[in-house]
């Protein structure tokens, strides 16, 4: 009777989970070799071929700011911050590397239409307040018809013109009021800009 020969096959499953895998399986054994020279200057020899190996392995860290002291850090990450070296850089530390990024700190600038949104809101209380004269006329008509383009992207309906000056007058506390007399971009036109935009987009 033949007897079978049980095959023992290496998956990459059951072996060890790699922190940086894009180096690797190859580049980890030989910084588990690094570790196992007990010489010094032969363990800093073979750290420098290493990052040199790393190096060319990802040519895209080259754009990265610090290339060298990136390899470095990196070096130590895969050898869980126990190699024992000379390196050009301060070693990195388990504590500073995974400790958690701070939050961000944002405003609680309450948005009265969002529709508009918060930029526009904030061009009004700059244009309210600017010298009177031809510029702050220019600028609020910019301005207006802007938010006409707004309501018409979210409501995608025709809007009256004086809407948009009830709510310019509105945002800006009564300091810009616009006579009738001035006429706005065509809802139309707008309307079809709009929708040429969204096809574009879909294709």
């Amino acid at each position: 009777m033949h007897k079978i020969k049980i095959m023992n096959y290496d998956y990459n499953t059951q072996r060890k989970k790699l922190v940086l895998p894009e180096y690797g399986r190859n580049v980890y054994k030989m910084v588990e070799y690094l570790m196992s020279i007990e010489d010094r200057e032969e363990r800093n020899k073979a750290a420098r071929s290493i990052i040199y190996i790393m190096g060319n392995l990802n040519p895209h860290l080259r754009d990265v700011a610090d290339f060298k002291h990136k390899l470095w850090d990196h070096l130590f990450i895969m050898s869980d911050f126990n190699l024992d070296i000379d390196s050009p850089y301060e070693k990195p530390t388990p504590e500073v590397l995974y400790e958690k990024p701070r939050p961000i700190p944002y405003s609680n600038y309450d948005i009265q239409y969002k529709h508009y949104g918060k930029i526009i809101e904030l061009m009004i209380k700059k244009a309210a307040v600017y010298p009177e004269g031809k510029e702050r006329d220019i600028l609020i008509r910019l301005i207006a018809n802007h938010m006409k383009k707004c309501y018409l992207t979210w409501n995608r309906e025709t809007v009256n013109d004086d809407i948009i000056f009830d709510d310019l007058r509105k945002l800006s506390d009564g300091k810009i009021v616009i006579e009738n007399d001035i006429k706005l971009s065509d809802t139309r036109d707008i309307l079809a800009k709009n929708k040429k935009k969204r096809i574009q987009g879909k294709k």
